[in-house]
């Protein structure tokens, strides 16, 4: 009887045991699923600031990225044939401009576009400064003038090329080129000497700073002066003396006085290019890019092509004869990496056309192959290319 006093009473205390410990097991079941769900909580509420957080660091880091991007667009101007076009390809080490022997090869302004580290320079190819006379000579458009006009309202600087290879005519700037230079006088503008490898007198090159600037450039301001000038006094010392230019050229309607620096450089060889890259770097303004930094121009490919067989036009014909036809794209097309295009190039006469394609359509193909050479050099891609012509006074036509 005792012994079954004692097992009814351990498993009565056995069951209020298990009871509390059921209790217990449940509020710390609870409790632990509470905390879970304020765990999570706290953790949702967390990820809508850190995603803000995310945004608002990739907004500051793009943000920064464009303050950080440096252009600067420059207005080449000068006379017919001063090598501007040259000079804008060598410059940026890509062949976009069209170049030819003769002159107002640039017929309308286009852009050349160079990006290098955190810097991009826009430069504007302009035509040639011209005359009323001039335009009606060469069969120039009406709007020829007004072409570099909007190209230097758009830039923020203008580079003025001479040509010291010219005896006749290096002594002073041409009128048009002073009238522009005073028309927008409000731009800050450079002087660059451009041929300089046709001259053997150094000494004339240091008198024509003088000059054409009406000596307000010393070598304290000029970029290229303080550069050059220990090899200017050995140059001095060296060359044998030179005549000096007339005093009676030496007006102040031959120079320009606001010129912030002078440049001697080579377009053909490259010499001097490198100081005028490195002082439009210097002077380019803290704002976003226009251009994609793979971007060489803003024309387009077709426009590309024509220009390109212009140009080579212009270097294969005689005298007046190319700046009276008209060349036009008829079929551009690129496939699997090759470029397919065909010029027509419209002659006013029959005699033009045949002096055009030569014997057995032998100068033809010459144009035909030099222009190919040129295109590929400009896209870096094999290029197909056919060249046909037309006289205005038959309908006849032949390609090549």
């Amino acid at each position: 009887m005792q012994l079954f006093n004692n097992f009814v009473l351990a498993t009565k205390y056995s069951l209020t045991f298990s009871r509390i410990n059921g209790i217990w097991l449940r509020n710390i079941q609870c409790r632990c699923l509470s905390s879970i769900q304020e765990n999570s909580t706290a953790k949702n509420s967390s990820n809508v600031p850190a995603a803000n957080a995310t945004e608002r660091i990739s907004h500051e880091q793009k943000t920064q990225s464009q303050r950080s991007q440096n252009s600067l667009h420059i207005a080449v101007i000068g006379v017919p044939n001063a090598g501007k076009s040259t000079f804008i390809n060598n410059l940026i080490n890509h062949r976009v401009c069209p170049t030819s022997s003769k002159v107002h090869t640039t017929r309308k302004a286009s852009k050349a576009i160079y990006t290098s580290g955190q810097t991009q320079l826009v430069f504007y190819d302009t035509p040639g400064l011209v005359t009323p006379r001039e335009i009606k000579r060469h069969n120039l458009e009406q709007n020829f003038k007004s072409a570099y006009k909007h190209a230097i309202q758009h830039a923020d600087i203008i580079a003025c090329m001479h040509d010291v290879s010219n005896s006749w005519s290096r002594n002073a700037l041409h009128s048009t080129v002073l009238e522009t230079l005073n028309e927008y006088k409000h731009l800050p503008s450079f002087l660059i000497l451009n041929k300089i490898d046709a001259l053997k007198s150094k000494r004339v090159l240091l008198e024509l700073i003088r000059v054409l600037t009406n000596d307000t450039i010393s070598s304290t301001q000029s970029l290229w002066s303080r550069k050059q000038k220990n090899r200017s006094k050995r140059i001095e010392e060296t060359q044998d003396k030179s005549p000096a230019l007339s005093e009676e050229k030496k007006e102040k309607d031959v120079s320009w006085s606001n010129f912030q620096e002078v440049f001697l450089v080579s377009s053909l060889t490259g010499s001097g290019l490198n100081d005028i890259h490195d002082y439009l770097v210097k002077v380019a303004k803290e704002r976003a890019w226009e251009y994609s930094k793979g971007s060489f121009t803003d024309e387009t490919p077709e426009a590309i092509v024509v220009e390109s067989v212009r140009a080579r036009l212009l270097d294969y014909l005689p005298q007046e004869i190319p700046y009276n036809l008209h060349s036009q794209i008829e079929y551009y097309s690129e496939e699997k990496g090759t470029i397919y295009a065909s010029v027509e190039v419209t002659c006013p006469s029959s005699r033009i056309e045949r002096l055009i394609c030569g014997e057995s359509n032998g100068k033809l193909k010459q144009i035909t192959e030099r222009v190919t050479s040129d295109l590929v050099e400009t896209f870096g891609k094999p290029i197909s290319l056919t060249i046909a012509t037309r006289s205005k006074k038959a309908n006849e036509s032949k390609k090549i």
